[in-house]
């Protein structure tokens, strides 16, 4: 089904159908998490502004990952909009998308990384992945303020 050797990352085509499709079922996982003020995924629009950078994984030319980078401040980006396809999880996808995107952030000098993401359940594993990444909790960072419904990470990035 899946070989990780033929994953091949690319910045977004934003005139994909399948992009606006897996984009909007990304929200939709995501819209009963949390109330709405409690939500921070991004749709096709927003992951177009000056400043983002959308990353797309397709495996055998089927799109599977999405991440993508957007600054925060000089030399702070954070990571939004990050999803495997549900049939792909677990296969190392995810986390390859996080090497693809800290790869970036490095080759452009950025010195922090850092992301929110859900308290509840649902997000535990992809808690589990940022950890196994190294990234550690953090205060809001950005335009975030304490939320019950999220959890701040961050990584420093080395030279």
């Amino acid at each position: 089904m899946y070989a990780l050797d033929m994953l091949m990352f690319s910045r977004a085509d934003f005139a994909d159908p399948a992009l606006t499709t897996f984009l909007q079922a990304h929200l939709d996982d995501v819209e009963p998490t949390a109330p709405p003020d409690s939500r921070h995924a991004l749709d096709l629009r927003a992951l177009q502004a000056p400043g983002m950078r959308l990353w797309v994984g397709h495996s055998h030319s089927r799109l599977v990952a999405t991440g993508a980078l957007a600054i925060v401040g000089e030399r702070h980006e954070e990571v939004k909009s990050m999803r495997t396809d549900p049939t792909y999880r677990g296969t190392g996808i995810g986390s390859a998308m996080v090497r693809q995107l800290l790869q970036d952030a490095r080759s452009r000098d950025v010195e922090r990384v850092s992301l929110e993401t859900g308290s509840m359940g649902f997000f535990a594993a992809a808690r589990a992945l940022y950890a196994k990444h190294g990234f550690t909790p953090c205060a809001p960072f950005g335009g975030y303020v304490d939320d019950p419904n999220s959890v701040y990470l961050s990584l420093k990035l080395e030279a």
